[in-house]
Formats: structure tokens, C-alpha cells, sequence
């Protein structure tokens, strides 16, 4: 059984930055798709950056030249660096890892998620 824990979230003035936690319970995400998702009160999640299975990376246009998705030298911990945080950036921040053989992420319930994590910034 695959468990991601999020850590990291909390309160933080604008323009101010967070380092957002992904631990997972053994190497889960060596070699598989990853990312991390954001859910505002009334929006749809969506996500907000992501690796495919071979390493390609990719942002959503709101997190670009802002945000750095990574995983720790171990592979048992994934990094969400957010600087320059926006008060629109105030959401719930869940990661996400596809099962294996999958190339990229896509929001498939039945693949792992974390429990979420509140991020908010204030003007």
C-alpha cells in the first residue's frame, strides 16, 4: 500500500515562498509520473506542475518562473519550491503519482494521491 504524506503548507504573505513535501512509503517515484495538484474553494483541481515517467517536465502557465517540482537525492520525497507566492495561489496542494507504466500524470482516481495540504497567502 502506497501512502504520500504532504507537509510543508501553511500561512505566508505575498511574495513570500513555501517548500511543499510529497514523503512516500518506499522509492515510489523513481521512474513514474508524478505531480502536484491545486484545489481553490469552488474550482476544480487542477494541476500545477508535473514530471512525466522519463523526466519531462512540465508547469501550468500560473506556476511558470515561480515554481520547481523535484524529488530528493533519495527519490522518497518530491519538492514543490513555490516562490513568489500569489494570493491566488491560496489553495489545497495534493501530489500525485501515477501507477507504474503510466507516462504522465492525468488526475486518475485510482492512482496515489496525498491527503492535501492547505497553502495560503495573504495580500
Amino acid at each position: 500500500q502506497v501512502r504520500l504524506v504532504e507537509s510543508g503548507g501553511g500561512l505566508v504573505q505575498a511574495g513570500g515562498s513555501l517548500r511543499l513535501s510529497c514523503a512516500a512509503s518506499g522509492s515510489i517515484f523513481r521512474g513514474n509520473a508524478m505531480g502536484w495538484y491545486r484545489q481553490a474553494p469552488g474550482k476544480l483541481r487542477v494541476l500545477v506542475a508535473a514530471s512525466s515517467s522519463d523526466g519531462i517536465i512540465y508547469y501550468a502557465d500560473s506556476a511558470k518562473g515561480r515554481f520547481t517540482i523535484s524529488t530528493d537525492n533519495n527519490e522518497n520525497t518530491m519538492l514543490l519550491q513555490m516562490n513568489s507566492l500569489k494570493p491566488e495561489d491560496t489553495a489545497v496542494y495534493y501530489c500525485n503519482v501515477a501507477r507504474p507504466g503510466r507516462v504522465v500524470v492525468a488526475g486518475r482516481s485510482e492512482d496515489y494521491w496525498g491527503q492535501g495540504i492547505q497553502v495560503t497567502v495573504s495580500s
